[in-house]
């Protein structure tokens, strides 16, 4: 059986003793480092979450900068392609209106030659004729 003495006493102060010596030496130390590791493991998350909005809205700014760098290099490009597009439009008629009127000034040349042509060819066409006539006939037709 149990009996309470003193013994038992002695067992209750020592264990009492033992908890207090424990809890300065061992359980606060313990405490508080795993507090100050919550805190800096909730600083670094709070870190974290501010980089990773920093790195979205560097994105966001990214993006939109290549939006409007996008928009600014297309516009470009459409006024460069009209800008080539009038030029050579420009130097095709300016081609044309040449090459139309070289081809109407040899036009007029040939004309030209056609009826000097033709009024010599009316011109020998009756001496022609005549030649022509005294061979079949077999004598001259000059009167």
């Amino acid at each position: 059986m149990i009996s309470i003495d003193i013994t038992m006493v002695i067992h209750i102060i020592n264990m009492i003793v033992l908890m207090l010596v424990l809890n300065a030496i061992l359980y606060k130390p313990v405490l508080g480092i795993l507090e100050k590791r919550k805190q800096k493991v909730d600083s670094m998350h709070d870190q974290v979450a501010q980089l990773e909005q920093r790195a979205r809205n560097r994105q966001l700014d990214l993006d939109r900068k290549m939006r409007e760098g996008s928009g600014k290099a297309k516009k470009a490009l459409d006024a460069a392609r009209a800008s080539a597009q009038a030029a050579g439009a420009e130097k095709l008629a300016a081609i044309r209106q040449e090459s139309d009127g070289e081809k109407e000034k040899q036009m007029a040349e040939i004309r030209t030659q056609v009826e000097a042509a033709r009024k010599d060819l009316q011109a020998k066409t009756e001496g022609f004729a005549r030649d022509m006539a005294g061979k079949i006939l077999g004598r001259s037709l000059e009167a």
